[in-house]
């Protein structure tokens, strides 16, 4: 079924950033100069990416990241601010490669994995891109590559693990509900 943008859609959008907003507040680990791990923040823009499909994901994705800034601003340059809020979050909307998934079992599960470990990566190259071009001096001595890839995967891997397993744990549900609005 094509799902069109709907007031169900942007309200659903709007409810999940409003929960992952909540989430990034419980910090797990906080880095010195930015970023942290948080009680799995990204995982509802995951969700409404994995039930809308990518575009409206991205576009979620993006609007969170400009929430984000809003409420907690860091901003040194507009390249900066556009690599680290709407295009690192915009990237979450990677994981609407699952929203396409038919099968069950293994292969859904790997597909749903594999979106996931999309949708974080992005994020770090896009966090890790910014760390060498505004943030290199920060490295001293280190190649500035190394040092913003080790930096940003501090915080970036635990996420990642953290999104896996739960998104995982519930993805069965979900899938159920999903199915059940396809009407």
């Amino acid at each position: 079924m094509n799902k069109k943008w709907s007031a169900k859609m942007l309200t659903e959008g709007g409810i999940l950033i409003a929960l992952s907003i909540l989430l990034s507040y419980i910090k797990i680990y906080q880095a010195p100069s930015g970023g942290s791990v948080t009680a799995g923040s990204m995982i509802p823009i995951m969700i409404f990416a994995i039930r809308w499909g990518l575009g409206p994901g991205i576009f979620m994705g993006a609007t969170y990241g400009l929430v984000d800034f809003l409420l907690k601003p860091s901003f040194y340059h507009p390249i900066q601010f556009l690599l680290d809020y709407p295009i690192a979050f915009g990237f979450l909307g990677l994981a609407g490669l699952g929203y396409k998934i038919k099968k069950d079992g293994v292969k859904g599960y790997l597909t749903l994995i594999i979106g996931i470990i999309l949708a974080l990566s992005g994020r770090l190259i896009s966090h890790v891109l910014s760390g060498v071009i505004f943030f290199a001096s920060y490295a001293g001595d280190q190649n500035p590559w190394i040092y913003s890839i080790g930096y940003n995967a501090t915080y970036m891997v635990p996420e990642l693990i953290i999104s896996i397993l739960i998104i995982s744990l519930i993805w069965k549900p979900m899938k159920r509900t999903i199915k059940s609005e396809n009407y």
